[in-house]
C-alpha cells in the first residue's frame, strides 16, 4: 500500500511533465548548443596539446564522457531547492508539513515522475545516439548493471545535497544565490563540467574523497569501463553507499533541527 501511494505521485509527476513538452524541446536545443561549444573547446585543447591522449583520455573519450554527463545531469536534476525555496517563502511549506507523509519523501516522490520522463526523453536517446555514432564505443556488458546501481545511489546523494541546501532557506528566506553556488560547486567537483582525470593531482585526490564525484564521475566511470576490476567496482560503489547514507542522515538531521526556524507571516 505504501509503494502504491508513492507510485501515485510518480504517475502524477509523469503527467505533469507531459504538460510541458515545449520545455523539453527548449532543454534539448540548449543542450545541443552547449555540446557544440564543448566540442570545439575540447577539440582546440587537444589540438594545442600536441598529443592524442591527455591525462589518459583521448578526444573521443572526453567527448563521450561530457555528452553523457550532460544527459545524466538533465536526467537527475530535480529543482528541489527551488521548490523548497518557493514553499518556504510563500508559507506553503506549512501545508506540506500537515500532509500524512514525511515532507522529504513527499518532495522526492513528487519529482520521481520527472526522472522517468527525463530518462526517456534525454538520457536514453543520448545514450543510443552516442553508441551508434561511435560504433559501439560504449561497452554493453555487466557494466550496465553496475551503472544502474550507481545511478540510483547518485540520485539519492544529489537529492540529499539539494535537500540540505533547500533547508538553508528556512534561515535566509532566499535561496537563489546559495543554489547557484551549489550548482557551480557540484558541477565542477563532480566531473560533469571537466573530467576529474584533468584535475591537478592534489585536487584530484581531495575531490575523490568528497561526495560530489559520486554523482556523475562514479556512474560514468563504471559505464565507460567495459571490463572493470571487481575491486574497483566495489570501491566505487562502496564509496557511493557511504556518501548515500552520510548525506541522507545529515540532511535529515539538519531539516529536523531547522524546522524550529519556520515563520509564516511573522508567526
Amino acid at each position: 500500500m505504501r509503494l502504491k501511494k508513492y507510485l501515485t505521485l510518480t504517475r502524477a509527476g509523469m503527467i505533469e511533465a507531459l504538460q510541458f513538452r515545449l520545455g523539453t524541446v527548449v532543454i534539448v536545443i540548449g543542450n545541443l548548443l552547449y555540446l557544440t561549444v564543448v566540442y570545439f573547446l575540447w577539440k582546440a585543447i587537444y589540438a594545442s596539446s600536441g598529443t592524442d591522449v591527455v591525462n589518459g583520455m583521448t578526444f573521443s573519450d572526453t567527448l563521450i564522457y561530457l555528452v553523457l554527463a550532460t544527459a545524466l545531469f538533465n536526467f537527475m536534476e530535480m529543482y528541489a531547492v527551488w521548490e523548497m525555496g518557493r514553499s518556504i517563502q510563500s508559507g506553503k511549506i506549512v501545508l506540506d508539513l500537515l500532509k500524512p507523509m514525511d515532507y522529504r519523501r513527499l518532495l522526492f516522490w513528487s519529482y520521481s515522475g520527472s526522472f522517468v520522463m527525463n530518462f526517456l526523453t534525454t538520457f536514453l536517446p543520448t545514450f543510443i545516439i552516442v553508441g551508434a555514432v561511435t560504433h559501439g564505443a560504449i561497452p554493453l556488458r555487466l557494466n550496465l548493471l553496475y551503472f544502474a546501481v550507481s545511478v540510483i545511489m547518485a540520485v539519492m546523494i544529489n537529492y540529499s545535497i539539494d535537500f540540505f541546501v533547500g533547508t538553508i532557506c528556512l534561515f535566509t528566506e532566499s535561496i537563489w544565490g546559495i543554489n547557484i553556488m551549489k550548482q557551480v560547486v557540484v558541477l565542477l567537483l563532480s566531473g560533469a563540467t571537466i573530467p576529474i582525470a584533468f584535475f591537478p593531482e592534489p585536487l584530484k585526490t581531495v575531490v575523490m574523497y568528497m561526495p560530489f564525484q559520486s554523482i556523475y564521475n562514479a556512474p560514468l566511470t563504471l559505464l565507460l569501463d567495459g571490463s572493470p576490476d571487481i575491486e574497483d567496482v566495489l570501491m566505487i560503489l562502496g564509496t557511493q553507499l557511504f556518501w548515500c547514507i552520510t548525506t541522507t542522515v545529515i540532511s535529515k538531521l539538519f531539516w529536523k533541527v531547522s524546522l524550529r526556524q519556520i515563520t509564516v507571516n511573522g508567526g
